[in-house]
């Protein structure tokens, strides 16, 4: 196979299987269900917060005082019923018990203690997060950004004032909690200083574990920006939620070096970022680090000399000016959709300090239930009008619904998937069944098949002219011991059956990968695109080094269908292809198909004739049995078969398939036990496995649903 490669071998099998052969299963999956159906109340609220500054039009000082009366606020041009309202000041803020809260990092824990403090004592506090976005400045942005901090902390910082210190570096990390300790937050903030702490130098070195691209090509610097912004406005999203219990307003002050987005790539990461701020009640001020730019028609030191005529005839300094513009456009739509502000073009980082404590000074909480329950993922424009005359308000002109699946624009879409894929927390609306079987291609080299199952009556089909039709997403990925992912999936399957038999049967999907030697984590998923269920399903293999395995056995494949294949997988065999018993529950009126591989087996020397000839190889001799057994009683054997020479070409190894009938057994369950001797050798084995032969009646086959890629 040559060079180690992320190549994928998909060979794509949708497979309708009966009903009953994963019924058992889906016992033990769903069977609580019925217990437990006893009377369960959902509720779901979509309360919207938003804060408003109310200020005297001629002076700009703080208006107080005013009623719940007093305000109206609408959703697109519809008045709202208010179903909260507060006035918070700071200067009524209570000194707290202890000048640290562990507010952040308990939330990152998903604590719900905090450490048992309680969000109401936070009340009429400024909280203030600044997060230093260390993987997007220089080092010389770094110091200026460490030294307005720093002053910021010493002369400025109020007693109402509590401040945390997030980072984003090779992982996203609170380096200190909400706290107004001075002291404490001067030292932490030296940290990000380029010679002081990791800084810069982390920031920016390469990854070691990175994994060449198999395909040959390179990733273009498009396609590495997609990625970098897609990861700090996750960071971005994640600071969010983890604040969205707070009801008070708070500010996030974000010190970067440009943030870049290629087109609508990153648009679905933009809107979650905003989305997730909005509805923590969070306000992002952008700080473009970099200050006030000197734009060199040539470009700077950073670039090679330019070729061709664009130095002479303005090409060249309008490319410099349009990057220079898409670094800051992120930065501006993150401040100004969450209600706060940009700060560019300045090397006077204080005005940005100043404004935010401006803004949180004094302010009004009001909060309503969108009367229109659609959830369309729109964005609603915000009205706040106010029956006091000669005043300015100012509040976030809007936010994003939620939205339901159905709603849900593609790109979403693909990222609730994605972040599926990365969540710890399995997905159990939909159940998921996975097995993977191995076998050798070549020394120290595997091919590795895959095979899902889900449940066909979990899957909603619609009627599509005289067919019933369903789509499945499918995503899935391999990860070695390094955490690399070195193989991935990801495909829509459409279904497509003639009648509704599907509903009773069970929907098999195969894949497969190229592995060498070595443990790998799986993990994949599975979404229906009706409702949006997911199921998800994890575990990990083992791909055996057999080079000092006395027998080299393959992974041993149970199927009860075989069907016509032109492909050349070690899964095909004369053209039939084994569909693997991912459960292997089997009906009385099926076969039992069984099929194995030996490697590299045991020849018979023989002595030549003549005098003083060497020894050459001959034969081999293989012999392969099946028992099933119940508790220590054998109640069924195959008879022995024989094999003597080599069968799958130009791999050194036997294929042995075995065809048990189980119309004679009783139902029950049998552990099988596969005996497997190399007679020239003097080596055996004898792997194990449960089976279920269940009594049930067959169900009416119907045709097997259509595969295409879309």
């Amino acid at each position: 196979m040559g060079q180690f490669r992320q190549n994928i071998v998909r060979t794509m099998t949708i497979a309708l299987c009966l009903a009953l052969v994963l019924r058992g299963l889906q016992v033990s999956a769903q069977g609580n269900s019925g217990q437990e159906a006893g009377f369960v109340l959902k509720t779901e609220s979509d309360l919207v917060l938003t804060t408003v500054v109310v200020r005297d039009a001629k002076t700009g000082a703080l208006v107080e005082g005013l009623t719940r009366g007093d305000f109206t606020i609408l959703e697109n041009g519809k008045a709202q019923p208010l179903s909260s309202f507060d006035f918070e000041t700071v200067d009524r803020a209570q000194a707290l018990n202890d000048a640290t809260i562990s507010w952040l990092a308990a939330a990152a824990q998903n604590s719900a203690t905090k450490n048992g403090f309680r969000p109401e004592a936070l009340r009429d506090h400024r909280l203030i997060v600044f997060f230093f976005d260390l993987s997007s400045m220089q080092p010389e942005d770094l110091d200026r950004s460490v030294a307005a901090a720093r002053e910021f902390v010493q002369n400025k910082m109020q007693a109402a004032d509590l401040i945390a210190l997030v980072s984003l570096d090779t992982a996203l990390k609170v380096d200190q909690d909400f706290t107004s300790d001075k002291t404490l937050l001067t030292g932490k903030i030296g940290i990000y200083n380029g010679t002081e702490g990791a800084g810069f130098a982390a920031g920016a070195g390469a990854n070691s574990n990175q994994v060449e691209d198999a395909s040959g090509s390179t990733p273009d610097e498009g396609e590495y920006n997609d990625v970098n912004t897609d990861r700090e406005l996750y960071a971005l999203r994640t600071i969010a939620k983890s604040l969205e219990k707070i009801n008070q307003k708070k500010s996030l002050l974000y010190f970067s070096g440009g943030l870049s987005r290629d087109g609508i790539e990153n648009q679905a990461s933009l809107r979650a970022a905003i989305n997730a701020a909005v509805r923590a009640n969070l306000s992002i001020y952008t700080l473009d680090t970099r200050g006030l730019q000197a734009i060199s028609p040539l470009g700077d030191a950073s670039t090679g000399s330019l070729r061709g005529t664009g130095g002479f005839n303005g090409g060249a300094i309008q490319n410099n000016l349009d990057a220079n513009f898409a670094s800051q456009e992120t930065l501006t739509t993150l401040a100004a959709d969450t209600g706060g502000k940009a700060f560019l073009d300045s090397n006077d980082f204080a005005p940005a300090f100043a404004q935010i404590q401006r803004d949180s000074s004094a302010y009004y909480v009001l909060g309503f239930q969108p009367l229109s329950r659609v959830r369309d993922g729109r964005y609603r424009k915000l009205t706040v009008r106010v029956n006091r005359p000669g005043v300015k308000l100012e509040y976030r002109a809007g936010y994003y619904a939620p939205a339901d699946f159905q709603h849900a624009a593609k790109e979403d879409r693909e990222q609730e998937l994605q972040e599926q894929l990365a969540s710890d927390l399995p997905a159990t609306d939909l159940s998921l069944y996975l097995d993977a079987n191995y076998f050798r291609l070549e020394e120290g080299r595997f091919f590795v098949a895959v095979d899902l199952i889900v449940p066909g009556a979990q899957i909603p089909f619609t009627k599509g002219g005289d067919r019933e039709k369903a789509t499945l997403d499918v995503i899935g990925v391999v990860i070695d011991e390094a955490k690399r992912p070195i193989g991935n999936v990801r495909e829509t399957v459409k279904l497509a059956v003639d009648d509704d038999a599907a509903r009773q049967k069970n929907i098999q999907y195969s894949t497969s990968f190229n592995l060498p030697v070595g443990k790998y984590h799986l993990k994949f998923v599975v979404r229906e695109n009706q409702s949006g269920h997911m199921g998800s399903f994890e575990t990990d293999i083992v791909v055996p080094d057999m080079r000092k395995t006395p027998l080299k056995l393959s992974s041993i494949v149970l199927a009860a269908t075989r069907m016509p294949s032109k492909a050349a997988t070690p899964l095909v065999r004369g053209g039939v292809q084994y569909v693997p018993n991912v459960s292997h529950v089997f009906r009385r009126g099926q076969h039992l198909f069984l099929l194995y591989e030996v490697y590299d087996p045991t020849r018979v020397k023989v002595e030549n004739a003549a005098a003083g000839a060497k020894p050459v190889k001959g034969a081999i001799r293989l012999i392969s049995s099946l028992e099933l057994m119940q508790s220590s009683t054998k109640v069924y054997e195959t008879p022995a078969v024989e094999a003597t020479a080599l069968n799958v070409g130009g791999r050194e190894a036997v294929a042995v398939e075995l065809d048990v009938p189980l119309e004679k057994l009783a139902a029950a369950t049998y552990i099988g036990q596969l005996n497997v001797v190399d007679d020239a050798g003097g080596s055996f084995a004898f792997p194990r496995f449960a089976v279920l032969v269940r009594d049930d009646a067959p169900v009416q086959a119907s045709a097997a649903a259509g595969l295409t890629k879309p």
